[in-house]
């Protein structure tokens, strides 16, 4: 589906130069979302000087990661900026596709090689095996003990796809010692698994560089004004893994689609998990002084930081809990795109940890959206129901599967 936009460039801007952002963002079928309104302006936020002229012109684009809300209007797309120079300054989604694009390329490039991925020797770098799979053990453990959904998902995986992913979760996240990991020279353990997966797989450094950018916003910021911040946080703590594993999963040599938008899709299940963990866990962040919600949709639906730290379910909370539900199952809607073009022994473990993700939104609904004392989560009984179901999706596709665990 397209949308008209207004397009504002001053008369330097180069038309080229424009498109580049057009081309990185879509919109969702409005009939399964609700009403979207087909108007939809970019805002620019940009002085002009009095000889500054500008001028719009009416541009068909795809919007790639939308936002829909009822009631309170939750934006459509993050705003592009109209810098007093007339040159557009990219969004967070922009920021972000273009370190898709890099990774599509990379694995692109791997594999026009001669080269089968699954069947690379093992490169020892340790001096011996034993010391290598004791290092992908221990990134076992510290995913088993820090991510006990997420591990379970690995559990379904072949042994070599699920050690790399162990490895990914597991990164020793100091940029000091990143670039040494990626030239084959680890520090420690740790190290020495993460950095034999990227030698067998097309893993670009970008979203590890970014993973610990996001590390760092952690320290200094502990609320975001709007989406478009929000969007870039959840890209660097979790849309990077998305980005990781695509290649240890492996594209199926079958698929049709196109490498970026199998990319694009592992970024929206990263963002829609992280955006899970955030409606989650509201209240335990708000005890520790932080807010992870936007807060200029908090002021439309008339809510502030004082009622996040009062913990009182209100009905301005229920309907401000909807509407971030409806936009983080938009995500998942958007990630499930994706999962159908992995390999087929991918296919599983993803599908089952997209299912159990999502659930978690289902069972904050069923709390009457109280996440200020009452923590969402997916008893041991419906993750065992759920793995059948992930697993006929993963062999049939979802649209011949109806599954009690996905709600629209």
């Amino acid at each position: 589906m397209t949308v008209a936009l207004l397009w504002v460039a001053s008369p330097n801007t180069e038309v080229s130069n424009s498109f580049a952002f057009f081309h990185s963002v879509r919109v969702l079928d409005s009939s399964k979302f609700g009403s979207v309104d087909r108007s939809l302006m970019f805002k620019t936020r940009a002085k002009r000087s009095g000889n500054q002229k500008w001028k719009s012109g009416l541009v068909n684009i795809d919007l790639r990661n939308p936002c829909i809300g009822s009631g309170n209007k939750l934006p459509i797309i993050s705003s592009m900026v109209a810098s007093h120079a007339g040159e557009m300054a990219i969004s967070s989604e922009e920021k972000v596709y273009n370190v898709v694009l890099k990774q599509a390329a990379l694995v692109k490039k791997q594999l026009r090689s001669s080269e089968d991925l699954d069947v690379k020797p093992d490169i020892v770098l340790l001096g011996t095996l034993s010391l290598l799979s004791e290092a992908y053990e221990r990134c076992g453990e510290v995913c088993a003990e820090y991510a006990k959904t997420f591990y379970l998902g690995t559990l379904l995986m072949t042994p070599e796809r699920r050690r790399a992913i162990w490895a990914i979760y597991a990164l020793d996240r100091w940029e000091a010692r990143l670039e040494d990991l990626f030239r084959g020279r680890p520090f420690d353990m740790l190290d020495a698994a993460l950095s034999d997966t990227v030698t067998k797989f097309p893993v670009d450094i970008q979203p590890f560089k970014d993973m610990i950018e996001g590390m760092r916003m952690d320290l200094k910021k502990s609320r975001y004004q709007n989406f478009d911040e929000l969007y870039l946080y959840c890209y660097y703590v979790a849309g990077t893994v998305g980005l990781m594993s695509v290649p240890v999963m492996g594209i199926a040599p079958e698929s049709q689609a196109s490498t970026e938008s199998v990319y694009n899709a592992a970024l929206a299940l990263g963002i829609a998990n992280q955006l899970t963990n955030i409606l989650r866990d509201v209240g335990e962040d708000a005890r520790r002084g932080r807010i992870y919600l936007p807060q200029d949709e908090l002021a439309q639906a008339g809510l502030s930081d004082d009622d996040i730290f009062a913990g009182k379910v209100t009905d301005k909370w229920r309907n401000f809990m909807k509407d971030q539900i409806k936009r983080a199952r938009m995500f998942f809607n958007e990630a499930e795109k994706g999962v159908t073009e992995l390999s087929a022994a991918s296919r599983w473990p993803v599908w089952a940890s997209l299912l159990l993700y999502r659930r978690i939104l289902d069972e904050i609904e069923a709390n009457d959206y109280n996440n200020f004392t009452k923590r969402a989560y997916v008893s041991k009984a419906k993750k065992i129901a759920s793995l059948p179901i992930a697993y006929a999706r993963s062999v049939f596709g979802p649209s011949k599967i109806s599954s009690p665990l996905t709600k629209a």
